[in-house]
């Protein structure tokens, strides 16, 4: 939601990580804070290029008292509009709420953008402090009965306004999201609504601050060189420097990435420290202990299938697909539904394979998780003579980044990138682009910040600063965000396949917020149904392998010399190998996530029985296959406690979009120009100013077709 009255709500629910302002020294405690706005540097837009953020000026101090004269502020222009003598108009209601909270979307889009890339004491706190009372404020605004009024009363009569498309759907988006939360309910029921709203916000809050701090206690330590046999010299070195960094001298630290798999299991031989890495992994919170999200997940699912009874549906599912492009809880049921059984078959294949490999080095033991990407890479070299690690040398991260993703960028849309110094970041880390368009004029300023932090989340992002805007003028500022291991100074840093896709990935995400063109906020960049949104950048995936990319990208870091094509060719012909192990993964969060959210509140387990509902619900959809644990398992399925709860199957929904896209562009002759100004023209420009499956349309001339997501997955009848 870009929209300044809605940008509130979806902060407030504890949507992203903890935030750590630029200045580390500035560690004024929240209560401390004082309403002095005259140096506050949201108090009015940056001067920066773009209102890009001056990271340099902001402090911790400046964030409170900045959401709350904003909150005070957009108040008072809200009041305004609801107790207007004038007749409402499309200008004095609709754009005026557009226009309202700049302060606040300020302060807002900055302080949950960072708090999910750096993190204190003190900024949790802030969050912990201000998630209910920006969830209270959103809540004073929706259910402010005189300002429906004025909406209803627009919405009405749209069809006589003489609005163009884009206004008539700006009336109906603001008639939607106003009773979605809540307009139309009693006094009483608005009073157990707000309550709800802030206890969630509370909650969503501090699930996302204890799994930071979980990740960062479960990281496993190794005592010595030699357990580590299998691993890169520089995942060594890096597993030495976390060590070091934790005081922990002349030992290794291999930290854990937000999903159940760990990259390292794929080449550590020991298997007792497999094990462990493992174990460590899915047990995240869930074993007792300060961190322990049992007890908030369980709270949640109660909270949102109340909440979702008071607003009169049936559960939280029903709510949320109502707003999607999905619909309704059967469309979602279904899909996944046929995806399962042939998934689930394509693994215990896959297994029996692996097994086999096993039994072949009179290994002596039944596969288990922590084998598996052990034993797929050997398999995967037996069948197509060669393993992952062959392909790191050729994948710099600066080729990739530059000759890759950009250079693919170039070729498809005429877009350009230059490399600035002089704005500030709130990292080192983090580096900076301004982006030309092909007629040579300034289109946005990316940031990029790639590498893992210790009070960074886990998982790859992207997020705007700055949302385009004809209202506003504005142009976009956004950034990606990785979590790709930092090298030990001076060494290079070389990513694994699943690293480039992912770069590749998130660009989609900024290509769709950069070409944004569209007049309201509201409908800016990414404002798209959650099941709509990866779509765009799940294409954006098909460039990493095209042939003119990789070749121009995929270098060996110390020859220069580029990529054999035997080896792009074996690359290639592996792409569905350990297709049943990935869908089967992905299946069961998003059955997981579905069960969690199609319950009523009555059938809510408590926190001693989170596990037992799991385990349950898994078996019941049929994804129970012990040696393949979903994705993401309850404790530390972050995603649904923020902005995909009842929507993680959006991936897969998405990729049906994707997978016939990309069929598209092979049928129209791939990377040129023509192609790629006609996906941003009808779709890439257009945000959410249009109903998301038109787009779809309009771009490929049809209804979308799953055959090709089926193919592409090994899911098809052989």
């Amino acid at each position: 939601m870009k929209n300044r009255l809605a940008v509130a709500l979806a902060l407030a629910l504890g949507l992203t990580a903890p935030l750590f302002a630029a200045d580390k020294a500035a560690t004024a405690a929240p209560a401390a804070a004082k309403a002095d706005m005259s140096h506050n540097p949201f108090a009015k837009p940056s001067t920066l290029p773009f209102q890009y953020p001056a990271f340099d000026k902001i402090k911790n101090e400046h964030f409170v008292p900045a959401m709350e004269a904003g909150m005070t502020e957009q108040r008072a222009e809200m009041d305004a509009i609801a107790d207007a003598k004038d007749a409402p108009t499309f200008d004095n209601t609709i754009v005026a709420m557009e226009k309202s909270g700049q302060l606040l979307n300020r302060a807002t889009t900055v302080f949950f953008n960072l708090s999910g890339a750096n993190t204190n004491d003190d900024i949790e706190k802030i969050q912990a402090e201000m998630a209910p009372k920006l969830s209270a404020h959103q809540d004073a605004i929706a259910l402010n009965a005189k300002l429906f009024a004025r909406i209803q009363a627009l919405y009405d009569k749209r069809d006589t306004l003489g609005l163009d498309a884009e206004g008539k759907r700006l009336i109906e988006r603001y008639y939607t999201d106003f009773v979605r939360a809540g307009a139309k309910l009693n006094d009483a029921d608005k009073t157990k609504l707000k309550e709800m709203n802030a206890e969630l916000a509370s909650l969503q809050t501090q699930f996302s601050q204890n799994l930071l701090k979980e990740n960062n206690a479960s990281a496993i330590v190794v005592d010595s060189k030699d357990e580590l046999k299998g691993l890169s010299d520089a995942a060594i070195a890096g597993a030495a420097e976390a060590a070091k960094q934790r005081k922990l001298e002349g030992k290794y630290v291999i930290a854990l990435q937000n999903t159940s798999g760990q990259p390292a299991l794929a080449q550590l031989e020991n298997r007792a420290v497999r094990e462990r890495l493992q174990k460590a992994s899915v047990n995240r919170a869930s074993h007792g202990g300060d961190f322990d999200t049992r007890a908030i997940v369980a709270k949640v699912a109660k909270l949102r299938a109340e909440r979702a009874a008071l607003l009169g549906y049936e559960n939280h599912a029903a709510y949320t697909l109502e707003d999607e492009t999905a619909k309704t809880v059967k469309a979602v049921n279904d899909r996944l539904a046929q995806l399962a059984p042939p998934a689930v078959a394509n693994a215990k294949k896959e297994a029996a394979e692996l097994q086999a490999m096993i039994d072949k080095e009179k290994g002596g033991f039944q596969l288990a998780p922590w084998d598996w990407s052990f034993y797929a890479e050997k398999v995967r070299a037996e069948k197509y003579s060669f393993d992952q690690n062959q392909l790191r040398p050729y994948f710099e991260l600066d080729n990739v980044l530059k000759n890759g993703v950009f250079f693919a960028a170039n070729k498809l849309y005429g877009i350009s990138f230059k490399e600035r110094k002089d704005l500030p970041v709130y990292n080192p880390d983090v580096r900076v682009f301004d982006v030309t368009d092909a007629n040579g004029k300034p289109l946005a300023i990316f940031l990029v910040d790639y590498y893992a932090r210790d009070n960074k989340r886990g998982g790859a992002w992207m997020n705007e600063y700055v949302s385009q805007s004809g209202l506003f003028g504005t142009h976009p500022v956004v950034a990606n965000h990785l979590n790709i291991p930092k090298p030990p100074k001076g060494e290079p840093t070389l990513l694994s396949f699943d690293e480039v896709n992912t770069a590749f990935h998130e660009f989609g995400h900024a290509l769709h917020g950069m070409f944004s063109n569209v007049k309201y906020p509201r409908f800016s960049g990414t404002s798209v149904p959650r099941d709509f949104v990866e779509y765009p950048s799940q294409v954006n995936e098909m460039w990493a392998t095209w042939p003119e990319v990789l070749k121009n990208y995929a270098k060996h870091y110390k020859t220069g010399e580029a990529i054999p094509q035997e080896l792009v060719d074996k690359v290639l012909a592996a792409e569905k190998f350990n297709q049943g192990f990935a869908t089967t993964e992905y299946l069961g969060a998003a059955l997981l996530d579905q069960s969690w959210h199609q319950i009523k509140a009555s059938q809510a387990p408590e926190a001693a029985g989170v596990l037992d509902f799991e385990a349950a619900a898994l078996k019941k959809a049929g994804v129970d296959f012990a040696p393949v644990p979903p994705r993401y398992r309850s404790a530390y399925f972050s995603h649904i406690m923020g902005g995909y709860a009842a929507g993680y199957y959006a991936y897969i929904w998405s990729e049906v979009l994707d997978a016939d896209s990309v069929e598209w562009f092979k049928e129209n002759g791939g990377l040129q120009r023509k192609n790629g100004d006609h996906f941003r023209q009808t779709l890439l420009s257009r945000g959410g100013s249009e109903d998301a499956m038109q787009l779809f349309k309009d771009f490929r001339g049809r209804d979308p077709d799953v055959k090709p997501l089926l193919e592409r997955r090994g899911l098809t009848a052989k």
